[in-house]
C-alpha cells in the first residue's frame, strides 16, 4: 500500500515557514491540550529569536542545567503546512530513560488520525540516525493508545514501564533507527 502521507516532510525550523508555524501554533494553543513536544510551547513573538534558540539547542549552546541537547524538526506538507513537530535528544538523562525517551512528537488536532503521526515518527526515527542514535527510546502516557499504536506500528519493542510519583504509568519503547 502508498504511503500517502510520504510527501509531508520533516524539515528544519526556518523564517520561510513563519506563518504556517505560526498558524500551527496558534490551532495547537487554542485546543487547549499541552504542548507535546516542548519544544512547540515557545512562543513565535520573537519568531527570528525562536529559531536561533532551537538552532543553539541542536548545536548544544545554551542548554539548561541537567537538560541535553536537542533537535527539532517540524512536519510540513506538500502545500507547505506545517501540521507536526518533533524534538530529538542527542542523548538520555536519567529522567529522560524513564519518562521522556528521544523523541517527542505532536501532530496538530485538525491533521490527526490521517496518518501523519506515523509518518513523522518514521522519518524521525530516520533522523535520530543520523545524529548517531542507533536504538531510540520512545514513551507515551498508557492512557495515550493512539500514540502507542503509532510507536508499535514503526517497529517499537515495549520494555518496562515506569510510575510516576502521581501514578501516571508511561509505556516505554525502544526502535530501530536505520
Amino acid at each position: 500500500m502508498e504511503n500517502r502521507h510520504a510527501s509531508a516532510k520533516l524539515v528544519e525550523p526556518t523564517e520561510t515557514l513563519r506563518k504556517p508555524y505560526i498558524a500551527f501554533y496558534e490551532e495547537w494553543k487554542a485546543s487547549g491540550e499541552p504542548f507535546i513536544p516542548w519544544v512547540i510551547e515557545m512562543s513565535p513573538a520573537d519568531f527570528e529569536g525562536m529559531v536561533q534558540s532551537l538552532r543553539k539547542y541542536a548545536a548544544g549552546v545554551n542548554i539548561k542545567e541537567g537538560w541535553v541537547s536537542s533537535s527539532t524538526f517540524w512536519l510540513v506538507t506538500e502545500d507547505q503546512q506545517v501540521i507536526g513537530a518533533v524534538n530529538i535528544r542527542h542523548q538520555l538523562t536519567e529522567g529522560l530513560l524513564h519518562s521522556g525517551g528521544h523523541i517527542g512528537y505532536g501532530v496538530v488536532p485538525s491533521a490527526r488520525r490521517q496518518g501523519y503521526a506515523s509518518e513523522l515518527l518514521r522519518q524521525a526515527l530516520l533522523k535520530a540516525g543520523e545524529l548517531g542514535i542507533e536504538r531510540a527510546l520512545v514513551v507515551c502516557d498508557a492512557v495515550n493508545t493512539a500514540s502507542e499504536r503509532t510507536i508499535r506500528k514503526n517497529g517499537g519493542v515495549a520494555d518496562d514501564d515506569y510510575i510516576e510519583a502521581d501514578g501516571n504509568v508511561i509505556r516505554r519503547f525502544w526502535l530501530d533507527t536505520k
